[in-house]
């Protein structure tokens, strides 16, 4: 199983260490295709790419397409969005939507909520039900329907390391996810997806993508950890979008 592409990096732009073109000619070297430039999303209080940096972003990578279209890879704007209510809302408006060619979800602390019972609910009981088991159905029901309800007002294409930093009914959250055309992410740097958790969704219909969640150049493409995951866990070759058979 070989890597054709790998879909979540980070830059300067949020808190990675290297630039968009660094990232791409780490990439170009471990033989890649494709490339998404996925910075944390401007909902983030520490970590968020600032709303106008986007626009930026936006010039920057279509100048390194036209500048590496006779090199093979193709280079993807996108933003690992936050959940910020549990209405669904994330943290990227329509403009902004407008200018992405993909787009990333995800659960993180430090997002910045609608209001305070969802700072409590996000940053607060996620945190909690890890070591008082009485809550943890309750926030996970909570979970899972933010994450659907999300899938359900944008359109997004992949929900990143899904169950890592807030607990879900994981199948719930893939059986609605296949309908919508949108995939689980295997990340090499989470704990989740695990094999355990993959072995659940076998008799789903969803479709995973394998990305490294890169903080650095060096770590662009770098996931043969997940790969070990989806071979333990007998995932079809079919299901993952961005392998192909070595």
């Amino acid at each position: 199983m070989r890597l054709t592409a790998d879909y979540h990096t980070h830059t300067i732009y949020s808190h990675g260490k290297g630039t968009i073109r660094e990232n791409v000619e780490a990439a170009l070297k471990k033989g890649l295709k494709e490339i998404g430039i996925c910075d944390h999303g401007p909902g983030h209080f520490l970590y968020g790419v600032k709303r106008e940096k986007l626009f930026k972003m936006r010039e920057e990578i279509d100048k390194l397409n036209e500048e590496y279209k006779d090199k093979g890879i193709k280079i993807l704007l996108g933003v690992e969005a936050n959940i910020i209510g549990y209405d669904g809302t994330i943290d990227v408006d329509d403009e902004i939507i407008e200018i992405l060619d993909i787009l990333l979800l995800g659960f993180h602390y430090g997002a910045i909520p609608k209001s305070i019972r969802e700072y409590i609910l996000l940053n607060v009981m996620n945190p909690l039900s890890k070591a008082m088991p009485f809550i943890r159905k309750w926030i996970e029901k909570r979970n899972t329907e933010a994450i659907i309800r999300a899938i359900e007002k944008y359109p997004i294409d992949i929900i990143t390391h899904p169950g890592d930093k807030a607990r879900l009914n994981i199948k719930k959250v893939a059986e609605v996810a296949s309908k919508r055309g949108v995939a689980l992410e295997i990340n090499a740097k989470h704990k989740e997806l695990s094999v355990e958790s993959l072995r659940m969704l076998l008799d789903t219909k969803v479709d995973f993508y394998i990305n490294s969640d890169a903080h650095d150049p060096s770590e662009v493409g770098e996931v043969d950890k997940s790969i070990k995951r989806a071979i333990e866990a007998k995932i079809p070759i079919n299901r993952i979008r961005n392998v192909e058979e070595k």
